[in-house]
């Protein structure tokens, strides 16, 4: 109904335009003097300049938007360059733009707004820019520009969108980790770290001949006394573990810590050389399977730009229903912001299965532990389950330090 109301509203206008022209005009004529003619012709140009306005069409405006690139992490500053082109110079009095972005951006903290006022004049080309002080985790699209102008008067207002699409994507603020396993374990993964394979000289687990290269403190006297011949210590071969994280995406005051750390768990682990996957219900399930290298790095950094907090079923029940990841011979590491019994109860038992499991218990920055947080942790030290408090801003300290309540 709106749409066909705009041509009449229009033509309305117009014909108002004109009885103005002539109200002043007859006024002039019958009135006389130099007031009226003054009047007249003071009005005059603004008429002319509606009638004008009212012939041009926005569509000749070329809006583009400039961005810089179209990776950012988390808490990084944005600035956008708009630029206006026409191929004639006809006066504009005023243009408003408006970038029309996601509401996540658009309610981001601004040094300078995505809506400005320009006064074009006869410029065939200008253009202003604005600034996204803090950019949100997450993909933001960027999709059309809204451009408004008017005559002085007010009388003729024109408007037109102008498609402009535009992405980019905001990874999670990372911190360098320097991650290193809590407790020496063998056999568990099917790759090493840097050091590919190390031996473990407090674990001998027999003899062999010599070979250049060995230490002289590997020699075994008695052996090679019985042998009449060199022989030195057997150790066993170690390789560092394979990490399988699981991450809490049930919705949390802290859960932009908690995708934080996990970010920076998965990257430190994967720097490291080791392997790593991850698991995510939120609205939907996300599975990504141990492997290594920058691609896998790339994979989970642009799943956890995207992710949100809508899952709907508590952590120990994910763990739960989730029992086909536990069949895999590798460490598993919890990242959460709620620390329960039934959490602590099930990462128990599948610990007594699968070896120590690690809980990340995400805290806000200065945040203290409440007193039935504390008694949680005691029970989960009784029963073999390690649980970390990371505060935000302090990830480096989660491999240094395990709470104790």
């Amino acid at each position: 109904m709106k749409k066909l109301w705009i041509p009449f509203k229009k033509a309305w206008k117009f014909v108002l335009l004109l009885f103005l022209i002539l109200l002043t005009f007859s006024y002039a004529m019958f009135q006389g003097g130099f007031v009226s003619w003054f009047l007249f012709y003071s009005f005059l140009p603004f008429a002319i300049y509606g009638v004008a306005l009212s012939f041009y069409s926005l569509y000749e405006l070329k809006v583009t938007r400039e961005l810089p690139k179209s990776d950012y992490n988390a808490g990084e500053a944005l600035k956008v360059t708009v630029t206006v082109k026409r191929p004639r110079a006809f006066p504009l009095f005023y243009l408003l733009i408006e970038d029309q972005m996601g509401d996540v951006l658009k309610y981001a903290p601004q040094q300078k707004k995505a809506k400005t006022l320009i006064l074009p004049g006869l410029k065939k080309e200008f253009s202003y820019e604005y600034i996204i002080d803090e950019l949100p985790r997450g993909e933001h699209l960027f999709n059309s520009f809204i451009l408004k102008t008017g005559d002085p008067l007010g009388l003729f207002e024109k408007e037109k969108t102008v498609e402009a699409a535009g992405k980019i994507i905001v990874y999670p603020a990372y911190s360098e980790l320097l991650y290193r396993p809590f407790e020496n374990q063998f056999d568990q993964g099917l790759t090493a770290s840097r050091e590919r394979v190390q031996r473990d000289t407090t674990m001998a687990i027999g003899v062999r001949d010599y070979q250049p290269g060995d230490r002289f403190s590997w020699i075994n006297w008695k052996a090679s006394a019985k042998r009449n011949e060199i022989m030195t210590k057997e150790f066993e071969q170690r390789q560092s573990h394979d990490v399988f994280v699981v991450m809490d995406c049930v919705p949390d005051k802290r859960f932009e810590p908690v995708v934080s750390f996990t970010a920076s768990l998965v990257r430190a682990i994967l720097k490291k050389g080791a392997q790593t996957g991850l698991l995510t219900i939120s609205n939907e399930r996300a599975s990504f399977p141990i492997r290594g290298g920058e691609q896998q790095l790339r994979q989970l950094f642009y799943h956890l730009a995207k992710i949100e907090a809508k899952s709907v079923r508590p952590f120990e029940k994910v763990l739960d229903t989730e029992a086909q990841f536990m069949l895999q011979t590798v460490s598993f590491m919890l990242v959460t912001a709620q620390l329960t019994r039934p959490l602590i109860e099930k990462a128990s038992f599948l610990g007594k299965r699968k070896g120590a499991i690690t809980l990340f218990l995400i805290k806000g920055t200065k945040e203290s532990p409440s007193e039935n947080e504390r008694s949680l942790v005691a029970i989960a030290n009784a029963r073999g389950v390690r649980v970390v408090m990371v505060h935000e801003g302090e990830f480096q300290a989660a491999f240094s330090e395990v709470f104790r309540s």
